[in-house]
């Protein structure tokens, strides 16, 4: 539509930048968890718990698992925040958020209170710029392009997902281990966030908030500068009066409207109801068939697979990220196009059962063996396992939760959505220790099996397939029983009538259940 400008992709590397806190997260600090000299301050050498297992599990969960717990709260407050100061002013707050969550945490010296307030402190930060950086993205890119230019954001965040495996890996080779090993590991992420917030004073926030506090003037003027266009230029003035319909669409829906007058609408009207709880369902799923839990203790996880030595298992787990990123990036750039999200999300399912289904009979049968094969086979399978995440619900999850509801119920429905997501999130990065203790190591592989194999029969007759289907027209797809979503489809006979129109106008094809 307009040309690509320096300034556009200033932007939108700028505001990506807020998916490194949260990739970092997973990669780089679970990581630094595990070398000698964090073990060391913080009381986490198995010396010292040789009579309390349990105990030092509790302890290892906790520090890893409260940074989610405030990330939890982070996105909730971002939600309440970025209507009234907007994108931009509330990014750079959640920014010095995290950041002054991150010097806390690297000067915290061994005091375990200590670096559990600045985990939880900095992990608001952390959870608000998951919802305030996308939001963003969303709305400054061009309708065509948007799904393209909002997976920057997730290619950041895995991108320093994995880095922060190999950071880990370099310092355990290059340095002694002291305190300055895992404070480096650790503050390293400081650098880019911190340019980036630096260039975002060079931003301005995004024309459709802009639009909506009646600031018309400064946000064609802004919408301009993005779209490297004059302001009279028709192609201009069409994309902001589709801004001010949709803005106006969404006033009318819910002005005046209290927020528990939407909540009663979406408990007593089925079709508001079948979304939000397949919404929850989807959530539930992704998050308790081990999704981030494997991620969190990756390292620990390449250790009972097999992979002697604490640097390899390192090397190894970056590998395992890199293979997340490449996935990930096929899925959002064409995968999910081509194949539909429905059959990647099932695909991705079952491959995650099979693997876990191998994973246990390893743990349970081959462990304490020197079977080289079978251990070969199950490092083996992490790998598949992160291809079966990657291209599944890993960003399905996500795709649904911004199609499936209609603009009257949006906000809520995701606002539940991310602070479930937190959440159960942080009960699973809480709990993975434990369960590995307490059901042992094939039990927790026999459990998150279990919830594949759930998921995959109750999302495979539940979610209808959203490919090609109009927002507006998305109502038609829950119009009957929710047990037969499955068959939801466009009517054969309108199928030539919708590809014809395209991106011309909203498809009038009739969505029928049989």
């Amino acid at each position: 539509m307009f040309d690509i400008n320096p300034y556009y992709i200033f932007t939108i590397i700028t505001i990506a930048a807020g998916g490194i806190p949260k990739g970092y997260d997973e990669g780089g600090f679970s990581a630094s968890t595990s070398l000698a000299s964090f073990k060391h301050d913080y009381g986490l050498t198995a010396s010292l718990w040789k009579n309390n297992p349990s105990g030092l599990a509790s302890r290892t969960a906790n520090i890893s698992s409260f940074g989610v717990l405030g990330a939890a709260f982070g996105s909730l407050i971002a939600l309440a925040l970025t209507d009234r100061f907007g994108r931009l002013r509330t990014w750079q707050l959640f920014v010095m958020l995290w950041a002054s969550g991150i010097l806390m945490q690297v000067f915290s010296s061994g005091i375990l209170g200590f670096i559990l307030f600045a985990r939880i402190w900095g992990g608001l930060g952390a959870g608000g710029l998951t919802v305030v950086a996308p939001l963003y993205l969303s709305e400054i890119a061009p309708a065509k392009s948007r799904g393209m230019i909002v997976s920057i954001y997730m290619v950041l965040l895995l991108s320093f997902l994995t880095l922060g495996f190999f950071i880990n890996y370099a310092v355990s080779v290059t340095m002694a281990a002291t305190s300055t090993q895992y404070r480096l590991v650790q503050s390293i992420p400081l650098i880019p966030v911190g340019i980036a917030f630096i260039c975002s004073f060079f931003l301005s926030d995004t024309p459709r908030w802009l639009a909506s506090k009646d600031r018309g003037d400064e946000a064609l003027e802004v919408l301009a500068h993005l779209r490297r266009s004059v302001k009279n230029d028709y192609r201009l003035s069409d994309e902001y009066e589709d801004i001010q319909e949709q803005i106006q669409v969404r006033q009318q829906n819910l002005s005046g409207v209290p927020i528990w007058t939407i909540i009663k609408e979406i408990a007593t009207v089925s079709s508001y109801r079948e979304r939000f709880l397949l919404g929850i369902i989807m959530q539930t799923v992704a998050q308790w068939s081990g999704g981030n839990g494997i991620t969190y203790y990756i390292p620990q996880i390449f250790t009972y697979a097999g992979v002697v030595g604490s640097n390899t298992s390192l090397i190894t787990s970056g590998a395992y990220g890199v293979l997340k990123l490449v996935f990930t990036l096929v899925f959002t750039w064409g995968l999910v196009d081509v194949f539909g999200r429905r059959r990647c999300m099932l695909t991705g399912i079952a491959i995650q059962c099979i693997t876990h289904v191998y994973m246990a009979i390893y743990m349970s049968l081959f462990i304490q063996s020197e079977n080289k094969s079978a251990s070969d086979a199950a490092i083996a399978s992490v790998f598949i396992y992160a291809v079966g995440w990657s291209i599944g619900l890993c960003t399905v999850q996500y795709l649904y939760g911004t199609e499936i509801y209609p603009t009257r119920i949006r906000s809520v429905c995701y606002a539940s959505n991310m602070a479930l997501h937190w959440f159960f999130q942080f009960a699973v990065v809480r709990v993975t220790p434990n369960m590995f203790v307490s059901l042992n190591i094939w039990g927790a592989y026999v459990f998150w099996a279990m919830v594949c194999f759930l998921g995959f029969v109750l999302l495979g007759i539940w979610a209808p397939e959203t490919k090609g289907v109009p927002m507006e027209r998305m109502e038609e797809l829950f119009a009957g029983r929710w047990w037969m979503g499955w068959n939801a489809k466009l009517a054969p006979r309108e199928r030539s009538v919708l590809q014809e129109k395209d991106s011309k106008e909203p498809s009038s094809a009739e969505v029928e259940r049989v």
